[in-house]
């Protein structure tokens, strides 16, 4: 009798430890869909497009309150809302991900280059804005790699935007590139102008294939490095770290 007493009080302790495991395990996912909803989400750099700025290997978190909340706020973007709740528009020069036009899904980051309304133009590799060329410097050229991995010097500016958004670009083909001379864009009203900060490597506005970019498919802001490593390494190799990871770029804020 004693025996089933004790079997039984056991398995009932076991059952509430399961159950307890369980409690957590669900309420650590909560929060974190949570977080990763109203707050912050982390995203990594596939792509050359903003270099300088940013680098294959980077990981960044993305701010979703910046810009209030639309259905792309929320994992795989459901259909449950319209346009955007506690809205602010994006600011010029702001990096930011969004969800391509074309087909409401992929994941794009670019940097904020034209507002409703503005006239854009790219003519012999000087960004126009409102029919006025956008002041920038040339310094010293930046070390990056080609087609074929080798490193190579390419030109590089301080570009500094109408707002006063001071920031760098490479131009790897000089201003002869594909997009270095462009048509008139007007951007139309609730939607933005993207580019990439490596002009001629950057799939972005400039393009038909990415085009104005409506308010809606805004996720956020890019805010901060939190991680990052050396294109080509597995960040999952932590053996390799202390020659892998840029140290020099982990928790520097994004500009």
């Amino acid at each position: 009798m004693a025996n089933d007493v004790d079997s039984k009080t056991k398995a009932a302790k076991e059952e509430g430890g399961i159950f307890e495991t369980i409690k957590v395990i669900v309420q650590a996912l909560l929060i974190a869909l949570v977080i990763r909803t109203l707050l912050f989400q982390p995203f990594n750099i596939p792509s050359g497009s903003l270099i300088p700025t940013l680098l294959i290997g980077d990981y960044l978190f993305v701010s979703k309150y910046t810009y209030g909340y639309s259905r792309y706020s929320i994992p795989f973007g459901p259909p449950v809302m319209s346009g955007r709740v506690w809205a602010a528009e994006p600011k010029r020069g702001d990096i930011a991900v969004f969800k391509l036009p074309s087909d409401n899904s992929t994941d794009y980051i670019k940097r904020v280059i034209g507002l409703p309304g503005d006239r854009i133009q790219m003519i012999d590799g000087i960004l126009n804005i409102n029919g006025q060329p956008v002041k920038r410097e040339r310094i010293a050229d930046y070390v990056t790699t080609d087609n074929w991995g080798r490193s190579v010097p390419v030109i590089r500016y301080n570009e500094t935007l109408p707002n006063g958004v001071t920031h760098e670009i490479i131009e790897r083909e000089g201003d002869t590139g594909t997009f270095d001379n462009t048509q008139l864009f007007t951007v139309p009203p609730g939607h933005f102008f993207m580019m990439g900060d490596n002009r001629d490597n950057s799939l972005d506005s400039r393009d038909r294939s990415v085009g104005y970019v409506p308010f809606e498919n805004f996720v956020g802001r890019a805010e901060i490095i939190f991680f990052s490593i050396d294109e080509g390494a597995s960040a999952w190799k932590i053996w390799e770290w202390p020659y892998t990871v840029r140290w020099n770029r982990l928790f520097s804020t994004i500009k």
